[in-house]
């Protein structure tokens, strides 16, 4: 969550006023996250998050954000609710942007996860991905192969002002990625940025499942390396196989694994890390200015590649 677009008190209170939530209290921009403008915000009715819509988003893919967040819902996933317009309407308008307000969850996200965190986030992915099997609505992966070679096009002349040598790295990983890549594991919605500050605990409870604004229909296996990459490093950059096991053990509890989806966990983590390198590579050398948000390390998932790129099958994340 971040903030681009400025909102005028008088536009906010007319879009408001097409919602039954109350008249507005305050508003206050959220400092966290890259892709959107979020502010929370508070009326007589309530709490929400008001999302404006920036950057990566397509307007033709809000439909399909929204209408998860309400299947999810509705079928007990812990995720926030969109609200609806005296019109029926959920997406809107406001400063030009693409807009819509959704429900509040409750707890904070957990700066330095534990086994018991990963092992409730495995138990919370993999509901969701039984949860999303019967949404009617489908959205490929803009961010998969063809999206992480068009950021390696947009970055490689000025990877070097990172580090030496990256723009070369990124490019004989994408060949090698291309080469090997899955092509037949089971595919579902997923949530495909399912990092700590987008999942919330209430005393080491699991409360919600944030940021649904990167769900797509891919690998199911894929969100769980995502997981792995985003849960099971320590801060000093050495991978926990203890908290990689536990996430993968409570996901299968759910749903099994297949044998190929197990087999290709480290490719899958290898693309999972290239993937969030190549973002966070692009926002480091394309930082708005005056943004209240601030660019994320790439080079800690060039470390995390580098780890994946060593690893010789599934037993070096735990499964036996």
């Amino acid at each position: 969550m971040a903030v681009y677009t400025e909102i005028s008190d008088d536009e906010l209170e007319a879009f408001i006023a097409e919602y039954d939530i109350g008249a507005v209290v305050s508003c206050k921009g959220i400092a966290e996250g890259v892709e959107n403008s979020n502010y929370l915000l508070s009326t007589t009715g309530g709490t929400y998050i008001l999302t404006l819509y920036e950057k990566r988003v397509a307007r033709t893919d809000l439909p399909y954000f929204l209408g998860l967040m309400d299947h999810l819902a509705a079928r007990g996933i812990a995720c926030p609710t969109p609200i609806h317009g005296r019109d029926g309407a959920a997406l809107r308008a406001i400063a030009g942007r693409p807009a819509a307000v959704v429900s509040f969850l409750k707890g904070l996200w957990v700066r330095r996860p534990t086994v018991a965190h990963c092992s409730a986030l495995g138990e919370a992915l993999a509901a969701l991905h039984l949860a999303g099997r019967d949404f009617r609505l489908a959205r490929a992966n803009d961010l998969g192969m063809a999206g992480w070679r068009k950021l390696h096009d947009d970055v490689a002349a000025r990877a070097h002002e990172v580090e030496a040598g990256l723009a070369g790295e990124v490019a004989a990983e994408l060949e090698t990625l291309a080469s090997t890549w899955p092509r037949d594991l089971p595919i579902g919605v997923i949530h495909a940025d399912l990092f700590p500050d987008n999942v919330f605990f209430l005393d080491d409870r699991l409360s919600g499942l944030i940021d649904f604004y990167f769900a797509c229909n891919d690998f199911l296996a894929y969100d769980l390396a995502v997981c792995l990459n985003a849960w099971c490093f320590e801060p000093t950059g050495e991978f926990n196989a203890t908290k990689a096991r536990a996430l993968i053990a409570a996901y299968r509890k759910s749903r099994p694994l297949d044998p190929a989806e197990l087999d290709a966990l480290p490719i899958l983590a290898r693309g999972s890390a290239l993937r969030f390198l190549l973002t966070r590579l692009y926002d480091w050398l394309h930082h708005v200015e005056g943004a209240l948000v601030k660019p994320k390390d790439p080079l800690e998932y060039a470390r995390k590649l580098r780890f994946h790129r060593g690893v010789a099958g599934p037993a070096a994340y735990g499964v036996a």
